[in-house]
Protein backbone atom coordinates (compact mmCIF):
# COMPACT_ATOMS: atom_id res chain seq x y z
CA UNK A 1 0.00 0.00 0.00
CA UNK A 2 0.84 3.66 -0.47
CA UNK A 3 0.42 6.41 1.86
CA UNK A 4 -1.89 5.42 5.21
CA UNK A 5 -1.93 6.70 8.35
CA UNK A 6 1.03 8.96 10.27
CA UNK A 7 3.96 6.85 11.92
CA UNK A 8 4.77 7.12 15.52
CA UNK A 9 7.81 8.94 15.16
CA UNK A 10 9.35 5.99 17.85
CA UNK A 11 8.89 3.18 15.09
CA UNK A 12 12.28 1.53 14.12
CA UNK A 13 11.98 1.89 10.11
CA UNK A 14 14.34 -0.56 7.37
CA UNK A 15 14.00 0.66 3.37
CA UNK A 16 14.61 -2.33 1.49
CA UNK A 17 16.06 -2.73 -1.74
CA UNK A 18 16.39 -5.63 -4.27
CA UNK A 19 18.60 -6.11 -7.38
CA UNK A 20 16.59 -9.38 -8.37
CA UNK A 21 19.47 -10.09 -10.86
CA UNK A 22 21.97 -9.93 -8.70
CA UNK A 23 24.00 -13.17 -8.31
CA UNK A 24 22.15 -15.11 -11.71
CA UNK A 25 25.70 -14.88 -13.42
CA UNK A 26 27.85 -16.71 -10.95
CA UNK A 27 26.46 -20.53 -11.07
CA UNK A 28 26.70 -20.31 -14.75
CA UNK A 29 30.27 -19.15 -14.57
CA UNK A 30 29.44 -15.42 -16.32
CA UNK A 31 31.59 -13.71 -13.59
CA UNK A 32 28.98 -10.91 -13.00
CA UNK A 33 25.11 -10.16 -13.53
CA UNK A 34 25.49 -6.95 -14.99
CA UNK A 35 23.86 -6.65 -18.19
CA UNK A 36 20.73 -7.43 -20.21
CA UNK A 37 22.42 -10.26 -22.22
CA UNK A 38 24.52 -11.60 -19.70
CA UNK A 39 21.18 -11.99 -17.16
CA UNK A 40 19.67 -14.25 -20.45
CA UNK A 41 22.86 -16.46 -20.95
CA UNK A 42 22.76 -17.01 -17.05
CA UNK A 43 19.31 -18.39 -17.31
CA UNK A 44 19.49 -19.98 -20.59
CA UNK A 45 22.36 -21.94 -18.49
CA UNK A 46 20.08 -22.99 -16.04
CA UNK A 47 21.00 -20.30 -13.23
CA UNK A 48 18.19 -19.23 -10.59
CA UNK A 49 17.60 -15.58 -9.34
CA UNK A 50 18.55 -15.60 -5.39
CA UNK A 51 18.94 -12.10 -4.20
CA UNK A 52 15.02 -12.52 -3.31
CA UNK A 53 16.02 -15.55 -1.31
CA UNK A 54 18.71 -13.80 0.16
CA UNK A 55 16.68 -10.75 1.24
CA UNK A 56 14.13 -12.77 2.58
CA UNK A 57 16.44 -14.41 5.22
CA UNK A 58 17.69 -11.14 6.08
CA UNK A 59 14.56 -9.81 6.83
CA UNK A 60 12.83 -12.69 8.78
CA UNK A 61 16.26 -12.71 11.18
CA UNK A 62 15.26 -9.17 11.30
CA UNK A 63 12.07 -9.46 12.28
CA UNK A 64 12.52 -12.53 15.12
CA UNK A 65 14.37 -9.88 17.00
CA UNK A 66 12.40 -7.32 16.48
CA UNK A 67 8.87 -7.42 15.18
CA UNK A 68 7.11 -4.50 15.29
CA UNK A 69 10.11 -3.29 12.47
CA UNK A 70 8.30 -1.05 9.69
CA UNK A 71 9.38 -2.44 6.50
CA UNK A 72 9.43 0.02 3.22
CA UNK A 73 10.36 -1.03 0.36
CA UNK A 74 9.26 -1.21 -3.71
CA UNK A 75 6.64 -3.41 -5.72
CA UNK A 76 7.21 -6.73 -6.31
CA UNK A 77 10.58 -8.30 -6.68
CA UNK A 78 12.51 -4.90 -5.75
CA UNK A 79 11.55 -6.08 -2.09
CA UNK A 80 8.10 -6.62 -1.88
CA UNK A 81 8.18 -9.98 -2.54
CA UNK A 82 10.86 -10.69 -0.12
CA UNK A 83 9.11 -9.07 2.66
CA UNK A 84 6.05 -10.73 2.64
CA UNK A 85 7.81 -13.98 1.84
CA UNK A 86 9.98 -13.19 5.66
CA UNK A 87 5.87 -12.64 6.60
CA UNK A 88 5.96 -8.98 6.72
CA UNK A 89 3.53 -6.55 5.25
CA UNK A 90 5.48 -4.00 3.96
CA UNK A 91 4.41 -0.42 2.88
CA UNK A 92 5.34 0.33 -0.47
CA UNK A 93 6.77 3.19 -2.18
CA UNK A 94 5.21 5.28 -4.92
CA UNK A 95 7.48 3.85 -7.73
CA UNK A 96 7.03 1.56 -10.89
CA UNK A 97 10.36 -0.10 -11.61
CA UNK A 98 11.21 -1.64 -14.79
CA UNK A 99 10.42 -5.52 -15.73
CA UNK A 100 13.24 -6.24 -15.47
CA UNK A 101 14.39 -3.35 -12.84
CA UNK A 102 17.50 -1.12 -13.86
CA UNK A 103 20.58 0.51 -11.96
CA UNK A 104 18.22 4.04 -12.05
CA UNK A 105 15.06 1.96 -10.43
CA UNK A 106 17.57 1.41 -7.11
CA UNK A 107 19.00 4.61 -7.29
CA UNK A 108 15.55 6.48 -7.53
CA UNK A 109 14.34 3.71 -4.27
CA UNK A 110 17.79 4.92 -2.51
CA UNK A 111 16.17 8.81 -3.03
CA UNK A 112 12.48 7.84 -1.86
CA UNK A 113 14.18 6.01 1.41
CA UNK A 114 13.94 9.40 3.55
CA UNK A 115 11.78 7.80 6.29
CA UNK A 116 14.39 4.72 7.00
CA UNK A 117 16.52 4.42 10.13
CA UNK A 118 18.18 2.15 8.05
CA UNK A 119 18.21 0.73 4.83
CA UNK A 120 18.97 -2.64 3.42
CA UNK A 121 19.98 -3.69 -0.01
CA UNK A 122 20.41 -7.07 -1.39
CA UNK A 123 23.23 -7.30 -4.24
CA UNK A 124 26.90 -7.44 -5.06
CA UNK A 125 28.98 -4.35 -5.37
CA UNK A 126 27.45 -3.26 -8.79
CA UNK A 127 24.12 -2.98 -6.27
CA UNK A 128 26.20 -0.56 -3.64
CA UNK A 129 27.76 1.56 -6.20
CA UNK A 130 23.89 2.05 -7.34
CA UNK A 131 23.19 2.35 -3.69
CA UNK A 132 25.87 4.80 -3.24
CA UNK A 133 24.67 6.97 -6.22
CA UNK A 134 21.55 7.65 -4.62
CA UNK A 135 23.61 9.24 -1.79
CA UNK A 136 21.34 7.62 0.83
CA UNK A 137 20.16 9.64 4.29
CA UNK A 138 20.90 6.63 6.30
CA UNK A 139 23.07 4.47 7.14
CA UNK A 140 22.97 1.63 4.72
CA UNK A 141 23.84 -2.65 5.14
CA UNK A 142 24.42 -4.65 2.21
CA UNK A 143 22.88 -8.70 1.91
CA UNK A 144 25.41 -9.99 0.25
CA UNK A 145 23.85 -11.85 -2.94
CA UNK A 146 26.02 -10.65 -5.50
CA UNK A 147 28.65 -12.49 -7.72
CA UNK A 148 31.25 -9.79 -6.53
CA UNK A 149 31.09 -8.74 -3.19
CA UNK A 150 34.37 -7.50 -2.58
CA UNK A 151 33.11 -4.11 -0.88
CA UNK A 152 33.07 -3.17 2.95
CA UNK A 153 29.16 -2.56 3.23
CA UNK A 154 28.34 -5.62 3.26
CA UNK A 155 27.57 -8.64 6.48
CA UNK A 156 28.71 -11.79 6.32
CA UNK A 157 25.69 -13.28 5.07
CA UNK A 158 21.75 -12.77 5.17
CA UNK A 159 21.12 -13.83 8.44
CA UNK A 160 23.65 -11.54 9.85
CA UNK A 161 22.63 -8.74 8.08
CA UNK A 162 19.21 -9.41 9.59
CA UNK A 163 20.61 -9.33 13.10
CA UNK A 164 22.41 -6.06 12.95
CA UNK A 165 19.67 -4.23 11.51
CA UNK A 166 17.12 -5.74 14.54
CA UNK A 167 20.44 -4.21 16.88
CA UNK A 168 20.54 -0.95 15.32
CA UNK A 169 19.66 1.86 17.49
CA UNK A 170 20.97 4.95 15.72
CA UNK A 171 23.99 4.30 16.79
CA UNK A 172 24.98 1.99 14.84
CA UNK A 173 24.38 -1.14 17.28
CA UNK A 174 26.87 -3.35 19.04
CA UNK A 175 28.00 0.27 20.97
CA UNK A 176 30.30 0.70 18.16
CA UNK A 177 28.78 3.06 16.34
CA UNK A 178 28.54 4.21 12.64
CA UNK A 179 31.90 4.40 10.21
CA UNK A 180 32.48 4.63 6.29
CA UNK A 181 33.18 1.15 4.32
CA UNK A 182 34.60 1.57 0.46
CA UNK A 183 32.60 0.78 -2.44
CA UNK A 184 35.02 -1.07 -5.03
CA UNK A 185 33.50 -2.88 -8.33
CA UNK A 186 35.06 -4.47 -11.13
CA UNK A 187 35.07 -3.84 -14.78
CA UNK A 188 33.41 -6.87 -15.80
CA UNK A 189 33.91 -7.29 -19.10
CA UNK A 190 37.76 -6.65 -17.97
CA UNK A 191 37.22 -9.49 -15.36
CA UNK A 192 35.39 -12.01 -17.59
CA UNK A 193 38.97 -11.85 -19.25
CA UNK A 194 41.01 -12.55 -16.94
CA UNK A 195 42.09 -8.59 -15.43
CA UNK A 196 41.09 -7.71 -12.17
CA UNK A 197 40.98 -4.04 -11.70
CA UNK A 198 39.21 -2.87 -8.36
CA UNK A 199 38.16 0.29 -8.41
CA UNK A 200 37.23 2.68 -5.68
CA UNK A 201 33.97 4.50 -5.88
CA UNK A 202 33.23 6.23 -2.87
CA UNK A 203 32.24 5.42 0.66
CA UNK A 204 28.95 4.07 2.72
CA UNK A 205 28.33 5.14 6.51
CA UNK A 206 27.81 1.30 8.05
CA UNK A 207 26.79 -0.01 11.45
CA UNK A 208 30.31 -0.43 13.30
CA UNK A 209 30.09 -3.80 14.07
CA UNK A 210 33.43 -5.04 12.66
CA UNK A 211 32.76 -8.69 13.41
CA UNK A 212 30.03 -9.04 11.22
CA UNK A 213 30.74 -6.77 8.38
CA UNK A 214 32.86 -9.29 5.62
CA UNK A 215 35.68 -6.02 5.21
CA UNK A 216 36.82 -5.49 1.95
CA UNK A 217 38.69 -7.72 -0.32
CA UNK A 218 42.59 -7.53 0.18
CA UNK A 219 45.02 -8.51 -2.58
CA UNK A 220 47.82 -10.99 -2.59
CA UNK A 221 49.76 -8.73 -4.24
CA UNK A 222 51.78 -8.60 -0.63
CA UNK A 223 52.50 -12.13 -0.33
CA UNK A 224 56.08 -13.42 -0.10
CA UNK A 225 57.85 -14.23 -3.72
CA UNK A 226 57.07 -17.83 -4.81
CA UNK A 227 54.46 -18.45 -2.37
CA UNK A 228 51.68 -19.27 -4.80
CA UNK A 229 54.44 -21.56 -6.70
CA UNK A 230 55.45 -23.40 -3.42
CA UNK A 231 51.57 -24.06 -2.48
CA UNK A 232 51.16 -25.64 -6.03
CA UNK A 233 54.04 -27.71 -6.06
CA UNK A 234 52.71 -29.16 -2.74
CA UNK A 235 48.87 -29.47 -4.54
CA UNK A 236 50.20 -31.27 -7.20
CA UNK A 237 52.63 -33.98 -5.58
CA UNK A 238 49.48 -34.84 -3.39
CA UNK A 239 47.65 -35.30 -6.57
CA UNK A 240 46.42 -38.96 -7.35
CA UNK A 241 45.68 -40.90 -10.20
CA UNK A 242 42.18 -41.52 -11.57
CA UNK A 243 40.81 -37.89 -8.93
CA UNK A 244 39.16 -35.31 -10.34
CA UNK A 245 40.17 -31.88 -8.91
CA UNK A 246 37.87 -28.47 -8.98
CA UNK A 247 40.47 -25.68 -9.57
CA UNK A 248 38.34 -22.73 -8.01
CA UNK A 249 39.21 -19.12 -9.32
CA UNK A 250 42.46 -17.19 -8.09
CA UNK A 251 45.98 -16.68 -8.63
CA UNK A 252 46.62 -19.55 -6.52
CA UNK A 253 44.76 -21.98 -7.77
CA UNK A 254 45.94 -20.77 -11.52
CA UNK A 255 49.39 -21.66 -10.37
CA UNK A 256 48.31 -24.98 -9.70
CA UNK A 257 47.75 -25.45 -13.36
CA UNK A 258 50.41 -23.58 -14.40
CA UNK A 259 52.54 -26.09 -12.25
CA UNK A 260 50.58 -29.30 -14.36
CA UNK A 261 51.82 -27.43 -17.28
CA UNK A 262 48.25 -26.28 -18.35
CA UNK A 263 46.26 -23.30 -19.40
CA UNK A 264 43.93 -22.69 -16.73
CA UNK A 265 41.51 -19.83 -16.10
CA UNK A 266 42.52 -16.76 -13.55
CA UNK A 267 38.49 -16.33 -12.66
CA UNK A 268 36.80 -19.29 -13.66
CA UNK A 269 36.59 -22.83 -12.46
CA UNK A 270 38.38 -25.55 -14.21
CA UNK A 271 38.17 -29.32 -13.42
CA UNK A 272 41.48 -31.56 -14.01
CA UNK A 273 42.61 -35.59 -14.05
CA UNK A 274 46.01 -37.14 -14.43
CA UNK A 275 47.88 -34.37 -15.28
CA UNK A 276 45.28 -33.28 -18.20
CA UNK A 277 42.37 -30.60 -18.48
CA UNK A 278 38.78 -31.98 -18.72
CA UNK A 279 37.14 -29.32 -18.68
CA UNK A 280 37.73 -25.10 -18.90
CA UNK A 281 35.50 -22.56 -17.33
CA UNK A 282 32.80 -24.69 -16.62
CA UNK A 283 28.86 -23.58 -14.79
CA UNK A 284 27.55 -25.56 -11.98
CA UNK A 285 25.04 -27.77 -14.56
CA UNK A 286 28.22 -29.05 -16.35
CA UNK A 287 30.90 -29.52 -12.93
CA UNK A 288 27.90 -31.18 -11.40
CA UNK A 289 27.88 -33.79 -14.51
CA UNK A 290 31.60 -33.86 -13.90
CA UNK A 291 31.53 -35.04 -10.63
CA UNK A 292 29.23 -37.11 -10.42
CA UNK A 293 29.64 -40.73 -9.20
CA UNK A 294 33.71 -39.99 -9.19
CA UNK A 295 36.17 -39.37 -6.26
CA UNK A 296 36.31 -35.79 -6.73
CA UNK A 297 38.39 -32.52 -4.61
CA UNK A 298 37.42 -28.88 -4.56
CA UNK A 299 40.79 -26.74 -4.58
CA UNK A 300 39.97 -23.37 -3.34
CA UNK A 301 41.70 -20.26 -2.30
CA UNK A 302 40.62 -18.07 0.88
CA UNK A 303 39.64 -14.19 0.13
CA UNK A 304 42.18 -12.05 1.70
CA UNK A 305 40.87 -9.52 4.39
CA UNK A 306 37.43 -12.03 4.36
CA UNK A 307 38.14 -15.24 4.92
CA UNK A 308 35.62 -17.03 2.70
CA UNK A 309 36.61 -20.20 0.93
CA UNK A 310 32.64 -20.57 -0.78
CA UNK A 311 29.83 -18.25 -1.80
CA UNK A 312 32.04 -15.17 -2.97
CA UNK A 313 32.75 -15.39 -6.36
CA UNK A 314 32.65 -19.27 -6.66
CA UNK A 315 29.12 -19.91 -7.31
CA UNK A 316 30.18 -22.45 -9.80
CA UNK A 317 30.82 -24.91 -6.64
CA UNK A 318 27.56 -24.92 -5.83
CA UNK A 319 25.63 -26.68 -2.97
CA UNK A 320 24.53 -29.61 -4.89
CA UNK A 321 28.31 -29.84 -6.48
CA UNK A 322 30.00 -29.93 -2.49
CA UNK A 323 27.29 -32.85 -1.66
CA UNK A 324 28.33 -34.15 -4.40
CA UNK A 325 32.38 -33.76 -3.35
CA UNK A 326 31.83 -34.32 0.49
CA UNK A 327 30.61 -37.93 -0.01
CA UNK A 328 33.89 -38.91 -2.36
CA UNK A 329 36.35 -36.91 -1.95
CA UNK A 330 36.62 -33.42 -0.14
CA UNK A 331 38.57 -30.16 0.15
CA UNK A 332 42.03 -29.13 -0.34
CA UNK A 333 41.81 -25.45 1.18
CA UNK A 334 44.93 -23.26 -0.43
CA UNK A 335 45.96 -19.58 1.23
CA UNK A 336 49.41 -17.97 1.98
CA UNK A 337 50.53 -17.32 5.74
CA UNK A 338 50.32 -13.90 4.86
CA UNK A 339 46.62 -14.33 3.95
CA UNK A 340 45.63 -16.56 7.28
CA UNK A 341 47.71 -14.09 9.59
CA UNK A 342 45.73 -11.20 8.04
CA UNK A 343 42.17 -12.84 9.48
CA UNK A 344 43.62 -12.06 12.91
CA UNK A 345 42.27 -15.73 14.35
CA UNK A 346 38.84 -15.39 12.71
CA UNK A 347 37.57 -18.38 11.13
CA UNK A 348 37.27 -19.30 7.29
CA UNK A 349 34.23 -19.01 6.05
CA UNK A 350 31.49 -20.53 3.89
CA UNK A 351 28.16 -18.93 2.74
CA UNK A 352 26.81 -21.47 0.02
CA UNK A 353 22.89 -20.22 0.28
CA UNK A 354 22.54 -23.38 2.26
CA UNK A 355 22.95 -23.66 6.05
CA UNK A 356 23.31 -27.61 5.41
CA UNK A 357 25.79 -27.59 3.06
CA UNK A 358 27.56 -25.08 4.91
CA UNK A 359 27.80 -27.06 8.13
CA UNK A 360 28.94 -30.15 5.69
CA UNK A 361 32.31 -28.58 4.84
CA UNK A 362 32.66 -26.76 8.08
CA UNK A 363 35.32 -27.91 10.98
CA UNK A 364 38.81 -27.86 11.13
CA UNK A 365 40.52 -28.39 7.28
CA UNK A 366 44.42 -28.65 6.55
CA UNK A 367 45.47 -25.61 4.66
CA UNK A 368 48.37 -25.56 2.35
CA UNK A 369 50.62 -22.47 2.83
CA UNK A 370 53.96 -23.69 0.92
CA UNK A 371 55.71 -26.83 -0.37
CA UNK A 372 55.29 -29.19 2.98
CA UNK A 373 53.52 -26.29 4.67
CA UNK A 374 50.46 -26.29 6.28
CA UNK A 375 48.20 -24.97 9.30
CA UNK A 376 44.84 -26.87 10.63
CA UNK A 377 42.38 -24.16 10.64
CA UNK A 378 38.28 -24.07 10.73
CA UNK A 379 35.52 -23.42 8.76
CA UNK A 380 32.23 -22.44 9.59
CA UNK A 381 29.36 -21.09 8.29
CA UNK A 382 29.22 -17.40 8.44
CA UNK A 383 24.99 -17.69 10.03
CA UNK A 384 26.61 -19.89 12.72
CA UNK A 385 29.65 -18.07 13.55
CA UNK A 386 28.67 -14.03 13.88
CA UNK A 387 24.36 -14.14 13.66
CA UNK A 388 23.45 -15.34 17.54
Amino acid sequence: MTGGPAVPTDVFTVGLVVNPVAGVGGPAGLKGSDGAEVQREALARGSSPRAGDRAAQAVRSLLARRPGTRILTVAGPMGEDSARAAGAVPELLPLVPGSPSSSGDTTAAVRAMAEADLLLFAGGDGTARDVLDGSPSCPVLGVPAGVKVYSGCFALSPATAGVMAAEFDGDGGDGEGITEAEVVDLDEEAYRQGRVSPRLYGVLRVPAARRRLSGRKVGSSSAAPGSAEAIAREVVTQMRSGVRYILGPGATTMAVGRRLGLTTTLLGVDVVQDGELVAADVAEQELLALVDGREAYAVVSVIGGQGFVFGRGNQQISPAVLKEIMTSGGLVVLATQQKLAGLGGRPLLADTGDPEVDTLVGGHVRVITGYRESAMYRICSAIEEFSA
